[in-house]
This record gives structure tokens, sequence and C-alpha cells, in this order.
């Protein structure tokens, strides 16, 4: 079973999250006003999430690269968590928090691996 990016509405507009076929999440998004925008956001996770580079920020003197990109930080909690940033520089997933960074590593292998074939689902209320 793959992936899939199941799509709810909630208080303020829509989000999504992308879940691995044993259901846990693997990223989520930001929030949009509208679906449409939402299902754009999927798009672009599917059309970019197969060429990005990894910028791995919790190392010194990291070299920047051009979006698209997944970005791996630390938090303020200690924890390690990726962002994925679309070619114009926007957020369009993020990460729950890892306690290392191999497995924040093994998350973004995660949306690469399920991100490209994972159906869209509205959630179930």
């Amino acid at each position: 079973m793959a992936g899939k990016f199941v799509i709810k509405k909630v208080k303020t507009g829509f989000k999504f999250d992308l879940k691995a076929a044993n259901h846990e999440t693997i990223a989520s998004s930001e929030v949009y006003a509208k679906v449409g925008s939402a299902m754009d956001g999927i798009k672009s996770i599917k059309n970019v999430v197969q060429k990005v580079h990894v910028e791995d920020q919790t190392i010194e003197k990291y070299i920047p690269m051009k979006c698209p990109k997944f970005q791996i930080f630390e938090d303020k909690a200690g924890e390690f968590r990726f962002r994925l940033k679309a070619t114009n520089g926007r957020v369009i997933a993020t990460s729950e928090g890892y306690k290392t960074k191999e497995s924040c590593k093994n998350g973004i292998n995660s949306v690469i691996k399920n991100a490209p074939d994972a159906e869209v689902v509205e959630a179930e209320e």
C-alpha cells in the first residue's frame, strides 16, 4: 500500500498531511485559504520531490542550496525537523520533531518515496 495525502478542513481553511502506508504522518502542510490551494501544494510536492537537494542547517558552515530543497534544522526543543521549500522558496511541508538527525533523514526519504504516487483523499469527518 502506498502513501496518501489527506486533505482536511480546519477552522481557518484547509491543510493536508502526507501519510505513509502505516498511517503515520510524514509531513504536514501550512493552512491554505481554499481547498484548491491545498491541491496546488500537493501538486507542487509531487513535482519537486524527486529533484530536491537536502540542506543540513545543523552543520557548521553549511552551504545554502537553491530551492526546491529540504532543510534539516534543530528546533528550540533540540529535536530535528525538516521543511520542504518549493521552487519559489515557500514552505510547502514540514515534519514532526525527531530525536535524531538520522530519523529526520529517514522522514525525508519517506516523503521522496511516498509523495510521487500518493493518492489524494479527503479526511473523514
